[in-house]
């Protein structure tokens, strides 16, 4: 038996404008693992871990809920190591990198009319998942998304 289920991880930035006095960050941003078609992730997943740069203060993050996201700001950008750890603990964890990007070539982007959207889809595969597993990822059920939320999602970073 195998089950997949989509997932969609990625950033979004926006530019202050200009360098920022206190630290010399120039851009506001969130990194984040999503599921695709807005299912309950917690019934199969234990924790997501995210590893920044090693110049954040706490450069590993460990989110052990939804939202899988964090927000932080800074001036340029890097690789990031994001660790997904599944709820049945005899499943191997998924590790993948992404580069976090910060920097865009469309004018709007540039001058902070419009946030930056670096985000892709994948899938995570599982081949003959433990009955627990396949219990889990069976009985996940859709979240519901509001108007409210949609709007937000479309206005990250702003």
């Amino acid at each position: 038996m195998v089950i997949v289920k989509p997932i969609v991880y990625g950033n979004t930035a926006k530019h202050f404008g200009s360098k920022r006095d206190s630290d010399g960050h120039t851009h506001k941003w969130k990194l984040y693992v999503r599921s695709f078609n807005n299912d309950d992730m917690t019934k199969y997943i234990n924790r997501i871990q995210f590893r920044l740069h090693e110049t954040y203060q706490t450069n590993v993050r460990v989110l052990n809920q939804p939202p899988y996201e964090i927000e932080e700001s800074g001036w340029g950008e890097f690789e990031t190591q994001i660790t997904i750890f599944f709820a049945d603990p005899y499943e191997k964890p998924v590790i993948f990198y992404f580069h976090l990007k910060l920097f865009s070539t469309d004018p709007d982007v540039v001058v902070g009319r419009k946030p930056l959207v670096n985000e892709y889809y994948d899938e995570l595969v599982f081949q003959e998942p433990s009955d627990v597993l396949t219990r889990a990822m069976n009985s996940t059920q859709l979240l519901p998304i509001s108007t409210e939320e949609n709007r937000a999602r479309e206005l990250e970073c702003t």
